[in-house]
């Protein structure tokens, strides 16, 4: 079956915005056009394009020729370097000559805003494998997570659909989007550029990181907009005692979001702040407006059941855009098939002293206290007493630990709260705001080596 590039929408109405200059729908698809003529005759390409609007035209480029589109974790050349493993003859769109990789051949990007308007809608195979995610697995070998572009349009139709009903309009037609997360991510992916392709939203095309320049994306578009962010780029952004424009929606993901976070965020942007849970396998789940309800809600057709699986219970998710029974990485606690609250991640779960919590529900907690800007949990081998003690790395720069630690006994068991309490100028965190296992080990490492923990 195949399915149009864009949802229905006015093609002289942005699709993108680009230094604050509207992008027509029409435009893109001309753009796209000529960017498809300049495409290899096979497949795939890895779109590393870091300008949005850029990524957007050549994602469409790919789906025209056929094409699958490949998004690395990053685009280190060990990186790419095992991508030619598969594909020997691999090509790469890149629009920043510094980060551009002699590992894979260019292709050259097209001139955007000069192509003469194309006048048809192309359709695309909706079986096609329109993207490829690649995650980083344990083995540092990237891990594919191919999308079919009949997925992903029933997944972001779906979730447009919830977000207009929150935002009390019949659609997303006239919404624009300011992004803080990088598009090769399947959060960012989803929540901008496929927003505007088959929600009817536009999306600006920077990816802005500090807080003033954040406030002037916002600010160039017109009303009603939106910010995608994470929560350690929202809580650095309430922070940092910038005069914020109004936002009439704050898409947020990729961590639990306190409740007081996303009040305040709420306070300050004067519009609703929505949660999306979700996941490279399954795509979008679930929503829960944060202020409101720590329950979350499956999107469309999607409902979750729990199973047995070698004594431990796991969680799957199924129906609407996920055609396969797809297990869920985390513990929920189910008040229906629609409905459930987050406990935290399946590997996320931690015992000491014979009792059990999560990384993920001690980090909510750490990062609730006043004055702390960013923090972090860590479980480190050593064990003091015959019990292992977790270790807290925080960035709170008006504090001191007996500070923290008072903060943390009033919030969680005795047990979990951290012998030590490591205060660093900031945490080695990812693009999209991530902290990885490995990236907190070498923390450690640096910080406490040849010392107790």
């Amino acid at each position: 079956m195949s399915l149009p590039l864009l949802a229905a929408r006015d093609l002289d109405a942005p699709l993108a915005w680009r230094s604050g200059v509207p992008v027509s729908a029409r435009q893109f698809l001309a753009d796209a056009a000529l960017q498809a003529e300049l495409l290899p005759a096979q497949g795939p390409v890895v779109n590393l394009c870091s300008d949005r609007y850029r990524f957007a035209v050549g994602l469409a480029a790919g789906l025209m020729r056929g094409h699958t589109s490949l998004f690395p974790p990053n685009a280190m050349p060990d990186t790419l370097a095992r991508l030619r493993e598969p594909y020997p003859a691999l090509a790469a769109l890149c629009d920043d000559l510094a980060a551009a990789s002699s590992e894979l051949l260019s292709v050259p990007l097209a001139p955007a805003g000069v192509a003469a308007a194309t006048p048809h809608m192309p359709l695309v195979d909706g079986a096609l494998h329109a993207a490829c995610l690649l995650t980083s697995g344990s083995t540092g070998t990237p891990q594919p997570h191919a999308k079919a572009w009949g997925t992903l349009v029933h997944n972001v139709g779906a979730a447009a659909q919830r977000l207009a009903q929150m935002l009390e309009r019949p659609d997303l037609r006239g919404l624009n989007i300011v992004a803080t997360v990088p598009p090769q991510h399947m959060y960012g992916f989803e929540s901008s550029v496929l927003l505007a392709l088959l929600g009817g939203a536009a999306f600006d095309a920077g990816r802005p990181f500090y807080p003033a320049d954040i406030t002037q994306a916002l600010e160039r578009l017109p009303r009603p907009r939106a910010l995608v962010t994470t929560p350690f780029h929202l809580k650095t952004l309430l922070l940092a005692g910038v005069a914020l424009p109004p936002v009439d929606l704050v898409l947020c993901a990729t961590a639990p979001l306190s409740p007081q976070l996303a009040l305040q965020a709420e306070r300050s942007f004067g519009g609703p702040l929505v949660e999306i849970y979700g996941c490279t396998e399954a795509g979008q789940v679930a929503m829960r407006r944060t202020a409101q309800s720590e329950v979350w809600h499956t999107i469309g057709e999607l409902r979750i059941h729990a199973e047995q699986a070698d004594g431990d219970e796991r969680f799957i998710v199924q129906g609407g855009h996920v055609t396969v029974p797809t297990p869920l990485a985390d513990v929920l606690q189910l008040e229906d098939a629609q409905r459930f609250r987050l406990l935290g991640r399946a590997n996320d779960l931690i015992h000491v002293a014979g009792k059990r919590t999560s990384l993920s529900h001690l980090n909510y907690h750490l990062n609730s206290i006043e004055g702390v800007q960013d923090g972090a949990f860590w479980l480190p081998n050593d064990v003091a007493d015959g019990v292992v003690r977790p270790v807290a790395f925080v960035v709170a720069p008006g504090l001191v630990p007996a500070q923290i630690l008072a903060g943390l006994r009033s919030r969680i068991e005795a047990v979990f709260v951290p012998r030590r309490v490591v205060q660093v100028p900031s945490l080695p965190r990812e693009a999209t705001g991530k902290l990885t296992e490995k990236s907190l080990r070498r923390l450690a490492e640096a910080h406490l080596e040849g010392r107790s923990a």
